[in-house]
């Protein structure tokens, strides 16, 4: 179900979205709002879950981590079981960044980075390619980043 949502809510979401370090002062005095009005609001956006966690984004190429390989998978067998153990699995890898089930061709589709091709082969082989419920893998690298984006298009929705 999706909350019903104010023009002034959408305004925090959005101001929230582009820096989480902002305080309730500082967002009710870009929105025109009082304070505790505007605290109030953020501490029911966070109980209705529409505020999940604030987070540092941190730059990955600063960081060392050169690649970004979008890896396609197939899974050896289909079943319930098979899916939700490949899930749980999944999420134990520090490199897979998102994991999303897919429409079409492809059981799933990851987003992995690393250090540097070696490091992506080694992931590959030593830990990925060690889950037996893998049939099939496709690597797709990135060659140039346009566009990298956590934020949610709301201010489409005033």
């Amino acid at each position: 179900m999706t909350t019903e949502l104010s023009s002034l809510d959408i305004e925090i979401l959005d101001l929230l979205q582009q820096d989480a370090s902002l305080t309730s002062q500082q967002i009710a005095e870009r929105i025109n709002l009082s304070q505790s009005p505007c605290w109030r609001r953020i501490q029911r956006l966070r109980e209705e879950g529409l505020i999940e966690r604030q987070v540092a984004l941190l730059n990955r190429e600063k960081l060392g981590m050169e690649v970004v390989v979008f890896t396609t998978i197939n899974l050896a067998n289909q079943g319930r079981k098979y899916l939700e153990a490949f899930e749980e699995q999944v999420k134990n890898f520090p490199e897979v960044l998102e994991c999303y089930t897919m429409a079409g061709s492809w059981d799933y589709m990851l987003k992995i980075v690393a250090r540097d091709i070696r490091h992506y082969e080694r992931f590959i082989r030593e830990q990925l390619t060690s889950l037996e419920l893998i049939g099939e893998i496709h690597s797709h690298i990135a060659v140039t980043e346009i566009k990298n984006s956590t934020q949610l298009p709301l201010v489409s929705q005033l």
